[in-house]
């Protein structure tokens, strides 16, 4: 598993999707058929994204702050 953090490359909004595809060694468009079936249960599908992609780094910023 890679380090979550949202990448340059390859978003279509704010890269959470593409960043959790990346970690679980998934597809992107898989990642992102998922998140679209799970808006249609009930919950907070939305306001997690959100607040992943405040919480999650950018690729580039988190490998100018690794050690």
């Amino acid at each position: 598993m890679t380090a979550l953090a949202r990448p340059t490359n390859g978003r279509m909004i704010g890269g959470v999707c593409a960043a959790l595809a990346r970690r679980f060694g998934i597809s992107a468009t898989t990642m992102r058929v998922i998140f679209v079936l799970s808006c249609l249960l009930p919950g907070p599908q939305f306001l997690l994204y959100i607040a992943l992609w405040i919480l999650l780094p950018s690729e580039d910023k988190a490998a100018r702050t690794a050690w």
